[in-house]
């Protein structure tokens, strides 16, 4: 037998080998990161669907404040009974940083509705707005992030006809503050 032939088939077959261990290493590094995506995108949407329904349950607090309601407990209920604390924690380990930054960012607006709403702010009281108003523009911001990250593409409140993202311009409360007739 030749050596140059050897060392061929050697060769050749060292090629073959680290070419297939390769490829098995590329296919499961996606198959990780698409699992990881879809981690990602179903923390994501469970993050905003949990402060979706706490926020709602908020507003209806605010909107019926009941003398025998302990809007203290209630509105911390609200929280709770939505699992948002259980979702933000798996946003915090699933999450890329710069999307759990602007979830906590919207976790904290949300608490400060919270804290508007156990106070007994009214929905139609300046107190209530100044909590509410901050919070949606904090959850446009998360929206944004979100979306950015996914898709890469950017979203901007004139694809809505808006000015901005706090809402206070389609609010007919501060609408009339903000054209100074209020």
């Amino acid at each position: 037998m030749e050596w140059g032939t050897l060392v061929a088939t050697l060769g050749g077959a060292v090629i073959a080998i680290s070419g297939t261990v390769l490829a098995d290493r590329l296919r499961t590094r996606q198959e990780v990161d698409r699992g990881l995506g879809a981690r990602r995108r179903e923390a994501y949407i469970d993050f905003i669907a949990a402060a979706g329904a706490a926020h709602t349950q908020l507003r209806r607090l605010a909107q019926a404040p009941d003398a025998a309601t302990d809007l203290e407990s209630a509105s911390r209920a609200a929280l709770t009974d939505a699992r948002l604390y259980e979702v933000r924690e798996r946003l915090f380990i699933d999450a890329s940083a710069t999307v759990a930054g602007a979830g906590q960012a919207m976790f904290e607006q949300l608490r400060a509705l919270r804290s508007a709403v156990a106070a007994g702010a009214p929905v139609s009281s300046p107190t209530f707005h100044d909590a509410y108003h901050p919070y949606i523009a904090s959850v446009w911001a998360y929206r944004v992030t979100v979306r950015d990250e996914l898709e890469g593409q950017p979203l901007v409140p004139a694809v809505f006809g808006w000015h901005a993202w706090d809402g206070k311009e389609r609010c007919p409360l501060c609408s009339r503050d903000l054209a100074g007739t209020g």
